[in-house]
């Protein structure tokens, strides 16, 4: 009984070999889209082009309070503002600023803290400022706006 079976028009039973190579066509198309999505992403997500809110509705600031001043070469100054209002102190280092703040939050117990930080301070010392008035119990601690 002869066999009905043609493989590829070759005798003997062998057939045509079969490719055993990707097609790298469609996988090239797909990492060229890739690349592309991620070249664009980092442009349009940059985190140092961040351009903080103004405050539209700012509270009134209380009539006393403890104003700590940090200036963009990173100089601070310290002192009670509002009624009874004294000049403010330059404090040659961040120790010093601590040590003049318990001792006016002591003097001045109902008195909030005023932390006035320029635009271009860095936020590290602000958040250290905040950091250092909870931690000596002050529970009223606010930051200035425009």
């Amino acid at each position: 009984m002869a066999s009905s079976f043609n493989s590829g028009g070759m005798r003997g039973g062998r057939g045509r070999k079969l490719k055993s190579e990707i097609n790298v066509v469609p996988y090239i198309d797909v990492m060229l889209c890739l690349l592309i999505i991620f070249m664009v992403m980092p442009s349009s997500n940059n985190p140092s082009s961040i351009d903080l809110p103004h405050a539209e509705k700012s509270v009134r600031p209380p009539d006393a309070y403890i104003q700590v001043t940090i200036k963009p070469n990173g100089a601070l100054s310290i002192g009670v503002a509002g009624k009874n209002a004294d000049a403010p102190e330059t404090a040659p280092n961040r120790d010093a600023l601590v040590k003049k703040l318990q001792a006016l939050h002591e003097d001045n117990p109902d008195y909030p803290v005023l932390i006035a930080g320029d635009k271009e301070s860095k936020y590290d010392d602000v958040i250290q400022l905040i950091s250092e008035a909870k931690k000596m119990g002050i529970a009223r601690v606010g930051l200035a706006t425009k």
